[in-house]
């Protein structure tokens, strides 16, 4: 189980790849917890710098859920910002060749966020 999902308490679950590139991975991100998600990260475990924020103008609403598209496999940092400013960072979670669905919880998330 990735660093990403043991930390989190992330329920994985595989599915067949519905993408064109044969490396490219797919991530549904699911928040289940109480509080919206304003800013998703991701960044090479290669580099010291933080992406763009994937989600943009958008946010992963409590109860809703996202999915990135053609996520070029490679390992990577992931870092998470709620509502109310809150981080959790992730490290070095591999992404390749498939599909995977990441389940946010309250507990999880704190414990995330209390880990730093």
């Amino acid at each position: 189980m990735s660093k990403f999902s043991a930390l989190l308490g992330l329920s994985v679950l595989f599915a067949a790849p519905t993408f064109a590139a044969d490396t490219d991975a797919q991530v549904r991100i699911v928040n289940n917890s109480s509080w919206d998600i304003y800013n998703f990260y991701i960044s090479s475990v290669d580099t010291e710098e933080w992406g763009p924020d994937q989600l943009g103008d958008d946010a992963i609403a409590s109860g809703d859920s996202y999915v990135f598209r053609k996520i070029p496999c490679d390992a990577y940092d992931v870092k998470i910002v709620d509502e109310d400013g809150d981080e959790c960072v992730v490290s070095a979670i591999a992404l390749c060749a498939g599909s995977e669905s990441w389940v946010i919880e309250d507990d999880a998330l704190l414990e995330c966020q209390n880990a730093e």
